[in-house]
């Protein structure tokens, strides 16, 4: 009866809900090995989905209150030999949360992604192996069956990582301010660097670490077999756990 009473007294006052808006918009371009890729929004999501192929595919969509609102988050996606930038960020350094952009690309498994940047949202990559370097503000990273050289970084938010693989010559680097950081591996490595700080948290592991937890920072390392490649995880605030089979 409320959501009824609400109705009609919209159409009797003349007033009516505001209409949301909303575009879609896509282009594949070619990135060969030696042309990277730079995606930078401002509120929203992206998504990273690596395959067996050797183009990208870019898919755009925004979402306003008001169609005339979606022009405060221009699309910009531009080619040189080297690079495509991908941006979609609103005029003025404005984080108004009620303009949205979620971008999808799906693009060579083992592509250069020189850098991701999000002011407030969510990163997802799922089938990576590459070179991967992404920064979020505000918000969380996930990713899944992923290896390569990897630095990922949040401000606020957190850091989870399930399937995990190193690659000779790889690296995860994983930096948080303040949420926690968890990492699944897919298998037990034979030779890996592993440093973990937690300077207010804990560290919980599966492999085991020199720790230093009696005071102060929480510190574990360990070297297995040729002791590379490396993971690498800071954590300001929040909690370290590395697990694996």
């Amino acid at each position: 009866m409320l959501r009824v009473a609400l109705a009609v007294g919209l159409l009797c006052s003349g007033e009516s809900p505001a209409v949301a808006a909303a575009d879609r918009q896509s282009r594949t371009v070619a990135l060969p090995a030696d042309r990277s890729l730079l995606i930078d929004i401002s509120i929203g999501t992206i998504r990273i989905e690596g395959s067996d192929r050797n183009t990208a595919e870019i898919v755009i969509e925004r979402d306003a209150p008001t169609a005339e609102a979606l022009s405060r988050i221009p699309v910009a996606i531009e080619e040189t030999p080297s690079l495509v930038s991908v941006r979609a960020v609103q005029a003025d350094g404005a984080a108004d949360p009620s303009l949205r952009t979620a971008v999808v690309v799906r693009l060579p498994r083992t592509a250069i992604v020189d850098r991701v940047q999000i002011a407030e949202g969510r990163l997802t990559i799922t089938g990576f192996t590459g070179r991967l370097t992404a920064e979020v503000r505000r918000g969380p990273i996930e990713g899944s069956d992923v290896s390569g050289t990897l630095r990922l970084e949040t401000g606020i938010g957190s850091i989870a990582l399930t399937k995990a693989r190193l690659l000779p010559n790889g690296l995860l680097r994983l930096r948080t301010f303040n949420g926690d950081v968890r990492v699944t591996l897919a298998e037990r490595p034979a030779d890996a660097r592993i440093l973990a700080l937690a300077l207010n948290g804990h560290i919980k592991s599966d492999i085991p670490l020199t720790m230093r937890d009696s005071w102060g920072p929480r510190w574990g390392e360990a070297t297995l077999g040729k002791g590379e490649p490396v993971i690498s995880i800071d954590v300001v605030t929040g909690n370290v756990d590395l697990r694996s089979p």
